[in-house]
C-alpha cells in the first residue's frame, strides 16, 4: 500500500508544462496547507513538550532521531536550544542516519543502516526523551531508534505524516501530521518538512517555556555570546527592571551576562549573591523570583 507521502498530489498533473508563477503559487499553497494541519495536534504537542522538560528537570538526556529531510529538520530545532534557550550542549543529542552531512551529500542509502545505534544509544535510560521523527513512519533507522529507546525505558515522541504507521506505534506521545501528497511526489523536504518544523519548534519552545527560559516572550536564558546577543540580552534587562541602557549593562557585567541574575540585581540593586537565592528559591523562575522581590520591597518599605 502506498502511503500518503508517495503519493501524486492531485493538482500536479501537467507541472512540468506550466508558467513558473503558476507552479510557484501551488509550491507556497501547499505548505501553507501543510502548516495548518499542525493546529490539529496541539493537545500532542503539550504532552511532548512535558516529556521533554521532565528529561531535562531530572538530568536527563533529549535525543533526536532522525534520517534525509527529516533529520535535517530535527537540526534545524536541536541545534538552536542552547544559544536561543540556554539548554546545555551535553543535553542534546542528535542521531542522523548517515551522521551530519559535511558538504552537500546526503546519500539515501544509510537511513537503512541501523547497526551504530546500539551503541549511540547505549547509556539511554528511562530519564531520557526520544524525539524521532521520519515522514513516512517506517524509515529503518528511525524505528530502531524508536525500539532500542523503548526497551530502555525512555519516552518516544514519535512524529510521522501516515497513519498506522509502525512509528507511530512507537510513540508514548504519537503525533500524526496528516499533510496532503507533496506536489513533486515524495520530496517531503516541502510540506512535510515544514510541518515537522513547526510541531517541534512548538514542542521545544513550550518545553522552554515550562522550564522557567521564557519570561513575557522574552528569551531569558539565552547565552549572550556574540554582539547582538549582548545587545539583546541588554534590552531584556532594560524592559523586566525597567533600568536605562547604562544600568542594564552593569547589572549583566555583574552577573556574567546571566539575563535572569542581571534582572533580579538591576531590579531591586542587589548583589550577585542575593539575586542567585532568590533564584534558587524558585528553581531558576524568573518571574517567581520577581515576585519574592516584591514581596521584599513591599516588606521593607
Amino acid at each position: 500500500m502506498v502511503g500518503v507521502t508517495e503519493k501524486l498530489h492531485a493538482n500536479a498533473v501537467g507541472l512540468d508544462a506550466r508558467a513558473p508563477l503558476e507552479v510557484a503559487a501551488l509550491l507556497v499553497e501547499s505548505q501553507i496547507e501543510a502548516a495548518r494541519v499542525v493546529a490539529g495536534v496541539l493537545p500532542e504537542l503539550c504532552v511532548g513538550a512535558d516529556y521533554m522538560a521532565a528529561s531535562l528537570g531530572k538530568g536527563g538526556s533529549l535525543i533526536y532521531a532522525a534520517a534525509g529531510s527529516s533529520a535535517l529538520m530535527m537540526l534545524a530545532d536541536a541545534l538552536e536550544l542552547g544559544g536561543t534557550f540556554g539548554i546545555d550542549s551535553g543535553s542534546v543529542r542528535m542521531l542522523m542516519a548517515g551522521g551530519i552531512p559535511t558538504d552537500c551529500r546526503m546519500p539515501g542509502d544509510t537511513e537503512d543502516e541501523t547497526g551504530s545505534l546500539l551503541a549511540s544509544l547505549a547509556d539511554v535510560s528511562g530519564r531520557d526523551t526520544l524525539i524521532a521523527v521520519s515522514a513516512s513512519g517506517n524509515t529503518p533507522y528511525t524505528l530502531e531508534a524508536a525500539r532500542i529507546a523503548r526497551q530502555k525505558g525512555a519516552r518516544v515522541i514519535a512524529i510521522a505524516h501516515n497513519p498506522d504507521t509502525p512509528l507511530l506505534a512507537l510513540g508514548d506521545c504519537s503525533i500524526f501530521l496528516p499533510t496532503a501528497p507533496e506536489v513533486v511526489s515524495g520530496s517531503t523536504r516541502m510540506g512535510a518538512a515544514t510541518a515537522q518544523k513547526i510541531a517541534m519548534n512548538t514542542m521545544s519552545t513550550l518545553m522552554a517555556i515550562q522550564l522557567g527560559h521564557v519570561h513575557d516572550g522574552m528569551m531569558v536564558n539565552l547565552k549572550a555570546d556574540n554582539i547582538k546577543l549582548r545587545n539583546r540580552a541588554s534590552q531584556i534587562v532594560q524592559v523586566i527592571a525597567d533600568v536605562p541602557e547604562k544600568q542594564a549593562k552593569k547589572a549583566l557585567s555583574l552577573a556574567c551576562d546571566n539575563v535572569k541574575l542581571a534582572s533580579l540585581i538591576a531590579a531591586g540593586n542587589l548583589c550577585v549573591e542575593e539575586a542567585q537565592s532568590l533564584l534558587d528559591k524558585e528553581k531558576g523562575n524568573l518571574r517567581g523570583a520577581l515576585g519574592r522581590l516584591v514581596h521584599i520591597n513591599q516588606f521593607q518599605g
